[in-house]
């Protein structure tokens, strides 16, 4: 008996598929957290920092500089070890491999922790492209769960999620050098416990005592790791640390890239609400040529009031700062006429500004009697406006005591 041909299946490509995959694994991960935790309970973290680097980059060095910096009080989530706990192992136990599945859920579950709330960095996900499109589905449910939440109570605590990826990269001569030299470190010291009984053990990698097990390290973190996070560079927050140089200079150049990032993380109508106020760090960048331009046109455009305003400064100010060169601070008070011209009192902070000091002005009004009605009683006052500047610039550093 002759079969009727079967229909010929349609071959998805490798990526589609893969997509696919991601897209079952993270919906089943998501339902099953809906199940177990409650729809309005799923609350990630707010801030959530994925930190990659080279072999030798110096994350474990690095990790409690980013968290002091980012207010981050919870240990970082390590990939490796969280697929070493018992979950983890019974998977293994029971003749499973902990794929992307399992690792996906693993994550999910350990980010919901409360100590996680406020802040996570997770070490060493994603890795696989499956693993990148969870992550961004996770990004996209989280932002429809507060737009859901909108109006409702819980939304104070539901703000808008931040995801910073971060790589610490050296090259590779660099990260097959600082992993040998982790090996020869790491024996010396287990020699020294062995030989006084004080102290634990460091772990002996392979990986650190043989340079092609090192190099072959590398190879995979470029191809793996690295490839994944910056495939979400244009995402999310992307940081590119330079890690080559010494570790002082290593972590100026994390403060740099993490020290200003509240108005990318502000709500929508929040930023919409403050936008129009410059950054500060706008304003100094052509501060100075800014400063030269008003000084040229005061001398061009008023030269009478600017040269009264330098005059005054010159005669009544300096010699009042000058007996204050030790602390750095003088105060002085003027009711001189010319500042009642506001233009005047722009001139009187350029020029100090110009010469390195600070000047704060503040107009105080003083009342003071003038006359007397004898047959009333009544007193006539007079207003006087008494201007403080308060004068600040770097003081004496001579030896004290």
């Amino acid at each position: 008996m002759n079969r009727a041909p079967e229909p010929e299946r349609k071959q998805l490509p490798p990526d589609d598929l893969e997509v696919k995959d991601a897209q079952l694994i993270f919906n089943s991960v998501w339902k099953q957290l809906e199940t177990e935790r409650g729809h309005l309970n799923l609350r990630f973290p707010t801030e959530l920092i994925l930190l990659g680097g080279a072999p030798g980059a110096g994350k474990g060095t690095n990790t409690d500089f980013i968290r002091e910096v980012r207010d981050i009080s919870a240990q970082p989530i390590v990939v490796s070890e969280l697929l070493s706990t018992p979950e983890a192992q019974r998977i293994k136990a029971q003749g499973g491999m902990v794929g992307d599945r399992e690792v996906v859920s693993l994550i999910f579950n350990k980010l919901l922790e409360p100590q996680f709330q406020n802040g996570a960095i997770l070490d060493g996900f994603p890795r696989t492209k499956v693993q990148v499109e969870c992550l961004k589905m996770l990004y996209d449910r989280m932002k429809a769960l507060r737009r859901e939440l909108i109006d409702n109570p819980h939304l104070e605590q539901m703000k808008p999620p931040v995801f910073h990826i971060m790589v610490l990269f050296v090259d590779e001569s660099e990260s097959i050098r600082r992993q040998l030299m982790r090996g020869r470190q790491v024996i010396a010291h287990n020699e020294e416990v062995s030989r006084s009984g004080i102290g634990e053990l460091w772990e002996e990698r392979a990986t650190d005592f043989n340079e092609e097990l090192a190099r072959n390290r590398y190879r995979v973190f470029k191809e793996k790791t690295y490839d994944a996070l910056v495939s979400l560079k244009q995402l999310f927050h992307f940081h590119f640390i330079n890690a080559q140089a010494d570790l002082v200079i290593v972590q100026e150049n994390i403060l740099n890239e993490l020290e200003y990032q509240s108005s990318l993380e502000l709500d929508p109508r929040t930023f919409h609400t403050i936008g129009d106020i410059p950054l500060a760090s706008h304003i100094v960048q052509h501060a100075r040529r800014d400063l030269v331009r008003r000084l040229d046109s005061y001398e061009y455009d008023h030269p009478e009031t600017f040269h009264r305003i330098v005059k005054l400064i010159e005669s009544k100010f300096i010699p009042i700062v000058l007996r204050h060169a030790i602390s750095g601070r003088a105060t002085i008070s003027s009711e001189d006429e010319i500042l009642e011209d506001p233009l005047a009192l722009q001139m009187l902070i350029d020029v100090f500004s110009e010469r390195g000091y600070h000047a704060v002005i503040d107009i105080r009004r003083r009342t003071i009697p003038e006359r007397f009605d004898l047959q009333t009683g009544k007193i006539y006052c007079e207003q006087i406006k008494v201007y403080r500047i308060a004068v600040f610039f770097k003081g004496s550093e001579i030896r004290r005591g």
